[in-house]
């Protein structure tokens, strides 16, 4: 009997997946993305630098995303929502991009870390589910990452919500990527180890 429930959630996942991001992709605003790009290659001419910040999942989220850009010829740094509140903060100056992620747009804590960053005059934005939501209407772009359904019979837990978050993170990425002209040989320089590293000596 479990089995049989379990293999039922499991169906219905994979096909509410496959909805959610079909959806996604096909409703996906280019426009916004390189609208962002734009304001971080502008930041970075000027010197500034980007940050990437969330609360719970999100902040998981931000920490890949973080690694992706950096490893893509974007330099970016994780952000802890929760300590920026207490001094770590001090990683942001004017002038920089902070990209602050946020399902629903509303969680308390990243308000919080929002409204103290606005006051060290970063631009920010927002990737959120939540159109409408106190982030998107506190920060400068926002890009839009929501979903109906997350996949599961409680439909709370992040799953397909932190798919489309990467997702169009993923999309900045190559945005980036090739505005800043990225060849293998960089790529290179940045991965020279593992079986990445061994395949792009080949190339």
């Amino acid at each position: 009997m479990a089995n049989d429930i379990a293999e039922k959630q499991l169906n219905y996942f994979t096909e509410t997946l496959a909805t959610e991001v079909s959806q996604f992709m096909a409703q996906l605003d280019k426009s916004k993305i390189y609208q962002a790009a734009d304001l971080i290659l502008n930041a970075k001419q000027q010197g500034g630098r980007v940050h990437i910040t969330g609360i719970g999942k999100p902040s998981h989220v931000s920490h890949y995303t973080a690694a992706l850009f950096s490893s893509t010829g974007t330099p970016s740094y994780f952000l802890d929502a929760t300590e920026a509140l207490h001094g770590s903060a001090g990683q942001v100056m004017s002038g920089d991009i902070v990209i602050a992620v946020s399902n629903s747009g509303e969680t308390q804590e990243l308000q919080r870390t929002v409204e103290a960053l606005k006051k060290l005059g970063v631009t920010l934005i927002a990737v959120t589910g939540g159109a409408s939501s106190w982030l998107a209407e506190n920060t400068d772009l926002t890009l839009f990452a929501g979903v109906e359904q997350e996949g599961d019979s409680f439909n709370k837990p992040p799953r397909a919500s932190v798919v489309v978050e990467i997702l169009i993170l993923q999309a900045l990425s190559i945005v980036l990527q090739e505005k800043n002209r990225l060849n293998l040989k960089q790529y290179h320089l940045w991965h020279p180890g593992g079986a990445l590293g061994e395949s792009l000596e080949r190339e």
